[in-house]
């Protein structure tokens, strides 16, 4: 690894003002899992590396007015212990629970993992299912965005170069409501997956129907995806297993997957069609055993 300046922030705002004074060549440092394999690799090192790792106020996770609040530094290690994180979104402890190793856990950040913007992350789908909003400071002042539009391409997100992610926030309206994920991979731990899905539904308990599902795919787009015309099938319709079969069958269409040597894009679309149905199954089963 080649030698480089190394700056630290104590918060969001000295870390904005460093990218500022850096330029945009700076790379930001919190726990190191995808940075630090990166620097090994490349041929030439950035002049700065800015660590926000001890910003305070990117960290924490909080039951706020808007919603639940998880700091962009909150590692997946601390999403699957959050008694917060069980109670009111668990998907999104059971998605960074199929996050790497322990380790990877331990160290890797959310922020980091939605930065990345890798159309196979984990985390992604869960949130967008929860129609969770990011928090984005730069010089120009603070703005929200949905996580969905937060992504535009493979690794390349709605970040400028001098913005920060601070945080990610489930609205309030989607605590609680019930949600599955489900991965596929070539292997069950430490895989990248092949599919992954998450869907997040509620049951109008006097007509026994689907209340605003919806569904979110990864590995098969250029990015994060929903699925709508699953998700427009499904509103009104009967809870039923044919229901979720076909919904999956549709999701499977509005998937663009790629075919390279870990699987067939025919292959992929089929996972998305049996993990969809598999995923609203998942949640119609939370959503009765919270009757």
């Amino acid at each position: 690894m080649r030698a480089f300046k190394l700056v630290s922030a104590t918060d969001s705002a000295q870390a904005v003002a460093l990218l500022a004074e850096h330029g945009p060549g700076v790379k930001v440092l919190a726990g190191g899992t995808d940075l630090l394999v990166d620097l090994k690799a490349a041929p030439e090192a950035p002049a700065v590396v800015l660590d926000i790792s001890r910003a305070a106020d990117m960290k924490g996770i909080a039951a706020t007015d808007a919603g639940l609040r998880i700091g962009a530094l909150v590692t997946h290690g601390e999403l699957t212990r959050s008694p917060l994180v069980r109670e009111l979104a668990p998907v999104l402890a059971e998605a960074a629970r199929t996050i790497g190793a322990v380790q990877t856990r331990n160290l890797g950040t959310l922020g980091g993992n939605l930065v990345s913007g890798v159309p196979s992350m984990d985390s992604g789908p869960a949130l967008i299912a929860l129609e969770a909003r990011v928090t984005v400071a730069g010089p120009r002042g603070t703005r929200t965005l949905g996580l969905a539009e937060f992504f535009v391409g493979p690794r390349r997100t709605a970040l400028a170069p001098d913005e920060l992610l601070v945080d990610v926030v489930v609205p309030a309206a989607s605590l609680g409501k019930p949600a599955g994920f489900l991965k596929s991979g070539l292997r069950k731990g430490q895989a990248l997956a092949l599919v992954n899905v998450a869907a997040a539904l509620w049951i109008d308990p006097d007509r026994g129907a689907f209340r605003a599902p919806r569904i979110a795919l990864g590995a098969v787009a250029p990015t994060v995806i929903r699925a709508p015309r699953a998700e427009a099938y499904l509103e009104g319709r009967a809870v039923t297993a044919e229901a979720m079969a076909e919904a999956g069958r549709i999701a499977a269409t509005e998937a663009r997957p790629i075919g390279d040597f870990r699987a067939s894009a025919d292959y992929r679309r089929e996972l998305v069609a049996v993990l969809t149905r598999r995923a609203l199954a998942a949640a119609c089963d939370r959503a009765e055993g919270a009757q």
